[in-house]
């Protein structure tokens, strides 16, 4: 089992910035990847940005060049540093852990972005 808990987020004025984090417990050593996924109102989740076990990462192309997915193995923490925010940022962001052919998730943490 795993468990995730995302922290960070709020509101936050167009072209600003803002750190979330992902505090990992539980079977993390057979963690295949870690992902950020948002949902805005309305809309289908959708991911946002992938580490995988060997610091690989994909991002979908609205984020690519402004949000960098990090993990720190250490505090078994990981991040998603987000720059230039647009309104269009606006959801709720989800942690995510895949393992064994199964996804876990965290409860989510909303983030704004006032124009």
């Amino acid at each position: 089992q795993v468990q995730l808990v995302e922290s960070g987020g709020g509101l936050v004025q167009a072209g600003g910035s803002s750190r979330l984090s992902c505090a990992v417990s539980g079977s993390t050593a057979s963690i295949s990847a870690y992902g950020w996924y948002r949902q805005a109102p309305g809309q289908v989740r959708e991911v946002v940005a992938v580490i995988n076990s060997d610091g690989s990462t994909s991002y979908v192309d609205p984020v690519k060049g402004r949000f960098t997915i990090s993990r720190d193995n250490a505090k078994n923490t990981v991040y998603l540093q987000m720059n230039s925010l647009k309104p269009e940022d606006t959801a709720v962001y989800y942690c995510n852990a895949y393992m064994s052919k199964t996804y876990y998730w965290g409860q989510g943490t909303q983030v704004t972005v006032s124009s």
